[in-house]
């Protein structure tokens, strides 16, 4: 069997390889975003919004307030 024999590239060729170059270029973006994202963030937001807690920086209301919009 010949590899222009097989269905993918049936298509015509170039538009079965682009449409995989597509789909490969798609799949490392895709996942290059996910691992941009930062799992710990919320917590470090909430850490730092404790301590200014802490310091008296906010009172308890305008803590709460915060810590709720954090959560979503």
């Amino acid at each position: 069997m010949h590899w222009s024999d097989m269905p993918f590239w049936g298509w015509g060729g170039w538009l079965g390889s682009t449409l995989a170059v597509l789909v490969l270029v798609g799949g490392v973006l895709v996942l290059l975003f996910l691992l941009q994202r930062r799992p710990g963030e919320r917590d470090t937001a909430e850490r730092i919004l404790a301590e200014r807690f802490a310091r008296g920086e906010i009172d308890e209301e305008e803590y709460r307030r915060r810590r709720q919009a954090l959560r979503g």
